[in-house]
């Protein structure tokens, strides 16, 4: 008898399912209006990268037919049809929302306007506006058969203008103004009128003040339409043995620029001429390539969309909280960490205190050393680099990891590894083979004569403007066999041939997936013993096909599974004798959820882990990731009373089923509703208070 087949979602397939919930978002009529538009912008933005990414892995795969589908598991140009199909009509329903946001937007004052709706006061305002601003970042390219056709950049848009000619002699023409939303505001707000706002995007700016540009040429404008290429942003990795990593990693970002198109969205109002012309020029086929659209594209700038208007507009984010242990403690941060473990959850918790405890190492005349990896910094002017720099112009030992193929992130880390060794700070430049995921910092002290270790161990990057809007946590500790172990993980990041054995820590790509296997296998065999066995799992991604098996496996056994899946999930729930005793739910809100949490009931023991990793074969095999055990029980506890919150939830979670339906999980009858973020900064708020009227307390008895 054949065996039947692993049952698997598709991860393409699963990641739509994930950006649909986003999109639901922009949809929900109980999230502010311009946070409605924000959310349009993050779906076009996340889009985007999948295109880029994910699409352009598949097109590569479908070149090499039959082989493709021995190595990928199915065809990947029966795949890239459904994608298509599947975005296609993502498309409709984000041009419908977009529509329906307009008119609720009017309905509360805050009109976009586009050019061919302007008063004659906002006309005079838009022509001084274009001469003073936008023109001088305009650069014109006239579309000519005798030319190569223009180079069109990724992730940049584009006004693709039909000319016509103000001379009898001159034929008619094209041109390309790529739309400077960069340089400009994507968004101009204009003057107000009586309890009226008015915005005009820059695109419309543009299409009102061409003829300004054209006329000198003896041309006008006919039409002007919204036009967007997406590039394959695949690194190809020069072999070349005499060349840096610097180098390399330069030398390839400079070429995904140039990668093959993958996708070209266009203003379905577009006349036929105009679109055909277009695509032969791209060489692109519009069956395969073209996704139709609005008449704007670059949806992303809406993440910063303005808001001009009422304030219940948008979000009214609580201010961050002070860690209970941290708000008038009379000792450094060293030192408090020195009293107990402290767990930090982002962005309920501020990320000052990071910046601070960096801050105070850089000076404290006890420290001899810092060792971080670094992922994704800060942009412009990172706080965590800056303090690095401070800690070595004090003649602190500073260690630093950069890992240069952080996707879309090489260039900034390119520029702060070069800054950190200009300053004197020792940079390693990752690891040949793997990418360094890890979220470490080492703080190495000389107290009393005595060396003393202190660690941090985290799910999130070291970028204090994520932080802001990342669910994540950070455990510090001066726990001696947790820094042992994270002794040994540096070491390993400055001499690669050395593999270590590790106590406390899982550390890929070493031991983390064979741990995880025994730890499921444990509860296996407590269920066929019948005794209460449960795993509780936190992440964004659940992909890896081992590690689904294995859950499948442990729930035909017994063992009750819930998980809590941001992204994909390419495990099939609700799939009888496989997946019986698997829950899973996914929460899209504010903040975007990074925490990965991994709990194994244990036999009532249980393994409560923290982690930089989600279960995927990248993170398991191919990266250098770190999970870290909390032994703290007031730490325990806390983790589980926030995953118990999110599990709670029953506003902004979404149950996910088989069939990729993204239902919301609704309050019962008499329920509660509870709004999970909003639940746990209650939670950590209620804590400081009660810790704080202890304290206070303890004083009044004294």
């Amino acid at each position: 008898m054949k065996k039947k087949a692993t049952p698997y979602i598709n991860r393409e397939i699963s990641w739509l399912s994930f950006n649909e919930r986003v999109l639901q978002e922009a949809a929900d009529k109980t999230t502010p209006l311009i946070e409605r538009l924000k959310f349009l912008g993050i779906f076009s933005n996340n889009r985007d990268e999948f295109y880029r990414v994910r699409v352009a892995t598949v097109r590569r795969l479908s070149r090499l037919g039959k082989k493709a589908i021995a190595v990928y598991g199915e065809d990947p140009k029966e795949l890239l049809t459904l994608l298509q199909r599947r975005v296609i009509a993502q498309q409709n329903r984000f041009e419908d929302i977009y529509q329906e946001l307009i008119k609720e937007l009017a309905a509360s004052n805050l009109f976009l306007t586009n050019e061919k709706e302007l008063s004659p006061t906002q006309q005079n305002f838009v022509r001084d506006y274009f001469s003073h601003e936008v023109v001088s970042n305009l650069f014109p390219v006239m579309i000519d058969d005798s030319k190569p056709f223009p180079y069109m950049k990724d992730k940049a848009s584009y006004l693709y203008l039909k000319l016509e000619s103000i001379l009898s002699k001159q034929k008619n023409k094209f041109a390309l103004i790529e739309i400077p939303s960069k340089i400009t505001s994507r968004f101009v707000v204009l003057p107000k009128q009586g309890k009226k706002n008015y915005i005009i995007l820059l695109d419309d700016v543009i299409r009102f003040n061409t003829d300004q540009i054209f006329d000198v040429f003896g041309y006008r404008t006919v039409e002007a339409y919204n036009i967007k290429l997406t590039r394959d942003a695949e690194l190809e990795m020069d072999n070349d043995v005499s060349k840096s990593m610097i180098e390399k990693i330069s030398k390839s970002v400079k070429a995904r620029k140039q990668g093959l198109p993958v996708r070209f969205v266009y203003d379905v109002a577009m006349p036929n001429d105009m679109l055909k012309y277009i695509m032969k020029k791209l060489g692109m086929s519009k069956k395969d390539n073209a996704i139709p659209g609005g008449r704007y594209h670059n949806f992303k700038d809406f993440m910063n969309f303005p808001n001009p208007g009422e304030k219940d507009l948008v979000y009214n984010h609580p201010p961050a909280l002070k860690h209970k242990y941290l708000i008038k403690n009379p000792f450094t941060t060293l030192k408090a960490i020195k009293e107990r473990d402290i767990l930090l959850h982002y962005p309920y918790h501020t990320y000052n205190h990071i910046i601070h405890l960096l801050r105070e190492a850089s000076i404290d005349p006890t420290v001899e050393s810092i060792k971080i990896t670094l992922y994704r910094v800060a942009a412009d002017s990172s706080k965590i680099a800056n303090a690095l720099i401070n800690a070595v112009k004090n003649g602190k030992k500073v260690s630093v990891l950069v890992e240069l193929q952080a996707r879309f992130d090489e260039e900034n880390n390119i520029y702060w590894a070069n800054k950190l060794q200009e300053e004197g700070a020792k940079v390693i430049y990752g690891v040949p083979g793997l990418k360094v995921h890890s979220k470490l910092i080492l703080i190495t002290t000389r107290e009393s004569g005595k060396i003393c270790n202190y660690s941090h161990i985290g799910t999130g990057n070291f970028n204090e403007k994520t932080a802001r809007i990342y669910t994540d946590f950070s455990l510090l500790t001066a726990n001696k066999l947790i820094s042992d172990d994270l002794s040994k993980v540096f070491d390993f990041y400055e001499n690669n041939f050395k593999v270590f054995q590790f106590k406390d820590l899982l550390v890929a790509p070493f031991f983390m997936r064979l741990e995880l296997i025994a730890l499921i296998n444990k509860e296996i065999q407590f269920a066929k013993k019948k005794k209460k066995a449960a795993i509780t799992l936190k992440m964004n991604s659940l992909v890896d096909k081992e590690m689904i098996e294995k859950l499948y496996e442990a729930s035909k056994a017994g063992v009750k599974i819930t998980l809590i899946i941001r992204g994909i999930c390419s495990l099939v729930t609700d799939y009888e004798g496989w997946s019986d005793n698997i829950k899973a739910y996914s929460i899209v809100d504010k903040y975007l959820e990074h925490t990965r949490v991994f709990i194994f009931y244990n036999n009532g023991q249980e393994k409560i882990y923290l982690s930089s990793a989600d279960w995927m074969s990248r993170n398991l095999d191919s990266r250098s990731e770190v999970a870290v055990p909390i032994y703290s029980e007031e730490l325990r506890k806390q983790i589980k009373d926030i995953i118990e919150i999110q599990l709670s939830g029953n506003t902004k979670v979404r149950i996910i089923d088989r069939k990729q339906e993204n239902h919301y999980k609704k309050a019962k009858p008499g329920e509660k509703k509870v709004r999970v973020q909003d639940a746990v900064y209650n939670y950590l708020q209620k804590d400081n208070e009660n810790y704080l009227k202890l304290s206070q307390q303890k004083i009044i008895k004294k």
